[in-house]
């Protein structure tokens, strides 16, 4: 059959497949799987529920919720009946929620648990068009409309409403508007049309060597394009979808699902990478040298160089006696990490790779449905330090700036309500300017280099890249979180957050007292330590792009405390605020100069 609509996937799994466990969650503490026929019949009756709540074609629906099955059964049932789900994060604040609900002009809204019902029902209190019977939640919370209801009532109507319905929803009609993070100002609309997503999904999907004997564990944010359409993608080839329980538990739901394939932020994988060099140092004697020796092997690997008998001999050892330990953590059948969103330090790609855990980098934007190039499954493509080759029927050209620019099916409609915005982005050729600095490898493999917004100057005339540096500080186990400043000054600085559990520990045994993190970050032999992870990155730097000075905070960067977005990139110009004192001891700036 062909795929128009995002909802037509479902069709084709249940031509195709016939899953038990096309999506399975975590109920009472028992996974629990529901088949591509549930899966089909619970969207249908969502559907037809809505109906009778009076939700039209073109109407918008907001889903605030962490990845579960409900999450499917809603955004097909809002799919099938021609609406336009409205995803929204469930760690924005109620104020975002304000803006986003109103700005969509969504008339139903779909919440998960208490903790957003009440800061929902916060929004709505303001909202000019909302009230609480228009919120509906997965969890039973008490005087509240469980979204069942939605359901039993879809359950009475004719389902020849959706045939008709069907015939007249098209592949161009808007399939969700998806509200984008952002570093700075109010949150832009992203409308993405069906044909958007169904074409990102087929032009990607054969990077995707997987089947419908496998499994995928989802704990990515589904309200996000990255994770969706690699969910959509999964329903394609009939791999079964489960969602893990929180982050948390993310290593107990590897080992219990014991997946193929799932997806990654490059800071996932920095903190996987970081466990890994702790559970090393936390070794003594030949077990310890043998550990480093193999990770120190592994930092060498190059997926497109054969370095010879001797070099393969020691990694297929390292292999046998440290990495295959690795391989069971993630639950013995892990083919391959897909990892998005942001740069992933080149230095921990290589190491996966070496211990037979191929990463697979893509790249993309939400406004690109998302997927604009993709690494290649077979090693000998794979140019580690890219993100991959541009996938088929997507274009890509390097402005004169170096400015990634973009055209094809994925690219979005345009930013909703906001025509001047949408201009913005776009040129007179129709290249949707991507505010990303790049250029290709070898002709062909497309390498990141960092955002145009984010490069900054030195006094002295130099052009700054932050983001290489700042993975290169964050690959030190000690260090969780770095941000490089000094635009305007006469050399670059870093602010830098401790991996606190790491530094607890490094700081335990060598005899530094571990109850104020104040006291620690300005002990001489903490500032000593981190003196020295800086200078291993110093070395491979142009000297201009050092770090000349850094300064420890002894806080936790979070999405509530408004230091990242919900995709864990940097809001740098919420950091620099808060730390305006650092900069300006930095910088010895007088109070009338700053």
């Amino acid at each position: 059959m062909e795929i128009k609509r995002v909802y037509d996937l479902l069709r084709y799994q249940l031509e195709h497949y016939q899953k038990k466990d096309a999506v399975a969650d975590k109920k009472s503490g028992q996974w629990k799987t529901y088949s591509t026929q549930d899966l089909m019949q619970i969207s249908d009756e969502v559907a037809l529920g809505l109906h009778t709540l009076g939700i039209q074609k073109d109407d918008k629906v907001a889903i605030i919720s962490n990845n579960r099955t409900e999450w499917n059964f809603v955004d097909f049932g809002i799919q099938k009946i021609g609406a336009v789900s409205v995803p929204l994060y469930p760690t924005i604040t109620a104020d975002d929620y304000l803006y986003i609900l109103e700005h969509s002009e969504s008339k139903i809204v779909f919440v998960e648990n208490e903790e957003i019902y009440t800061k929902v029902l916060e929004a709505v209190k303001k909202s000019k068009s909302l009230t609480e019977k228009n919120i509906y939640t997965f969890d039973q919370i008490e005087g509240a409309q469980h979204w069942t209801a939605v359901r039993e009532t879809g359950k009475k109507e004719d389902k020849s409403l959706l045939e008709k319905r069907d015939k007249e929803i098209q592949p161009d009609d808007l399939f969700t508007i998806i509200y984008t993070s952002g570093t700075t100002g109010k949150p832009k609309g992203v409308m993405l049309t069906h044909s958007n997503v169904v074409s990102n999904i087929l032009a990607a999907i054969d990077n995707l060597i997987l089947d419908y004997r496998h499994k995928a564990l989802s704990f990515l944010p589904l309200c996000h394009i990255f994770e969706r359409t690699l969910v959509a993608a999964y329903i394609y080839k009939g791999i079964s979808v489960y969602y893990a329980e929180n982050m948390d538990k993310i290593g107990d739901n590897i080992r219990e699902v014991q997946p193929h394939v799932f997806t990654a932020v490059p800071r996932v994988l920095e903190k996987v990478y970081t466990k890994l060099v702790q559970k090393g140092h936390e070794l003594s004697g030949l077990k310890k040298n043998l550990y480093f020796w193999a990770l120190d092997l592994a930092k060498e690997y190059d997926t497109q160089k054969d370095q010879g008998l001797l070099y393969n001999l020691q990694l297929s050892i390292a292999n046998n006696l440290i990495f295959s330990k690795w391989r069971e953590a993630l639950g013995g059948n892990l083919k391959y990490i897909i990892c998005g969103s942001a740069a992933l330090n080149p230095m921990i790609a290589r190491v996966f790779w070496a211990a037979c855990i191929p990463i697979l980098e893509g790249y993309g934007m939400t406004e690109t449905s998302p997927v604009i190039t993709a690494t290649s499954p077979n090693k000998e493509d794979v140019c580690i330090g890219t993100v991959g080759r541009v996938i088929p029927g997507v274009e890509v050209k390097i402005a004169e700036d170096g400015e990634i620019l973009v055209k094809g099916p994925n690219v979005m409609k345009g930013y909703y309500k906001d025509p001047e915005k949408t201009k913005e982005v776009f040129d007179e050729e129709g290249w949707l300017h991507t505010g990303d600095i790049g250029e290709f490898v070898q002709g062909k493999y497309l390498k990141i280099t960092d955002r145009k917004k984010e490069m900054f100057k030195t006094s002295g005339g130099k052009y700054i890249a932050p983001q290489p540096i700042e993975n290169q500080l964050k690959a030190s186990f000690l260090i969780a979180q770095a941000m490089v400043i000094g635009e305007g000054r006469n050399f670059p600085a870093a602010l830098i957050m401790p991996d606190w559990e790491a530094l607890t520990n490094w700081c335990q045994k060598h005899g530094i007292p571990t109850d104020s993190r104040e006291a620690m970050i300005q002990h001489p032999k903490v500032l000593e330590k981190y003196q020295e992870e800086v200078e291993k990155v110093n070395k491979n730097l142009a000297k201009y792009e050092q770090i000349k000075q850094f300064r420890l905070v002894p806080d936790e960067w979070s999405i509530e405390g408004g230091e990242l977005t919900p995709t864990l990139k940097l809001k740098r110009r919420n950091i620099m605020a808060k730390y305006k004192h650092l900069e300006k001891d930095i910088y010895k700036l007088n109070e009338e100069l700053a």
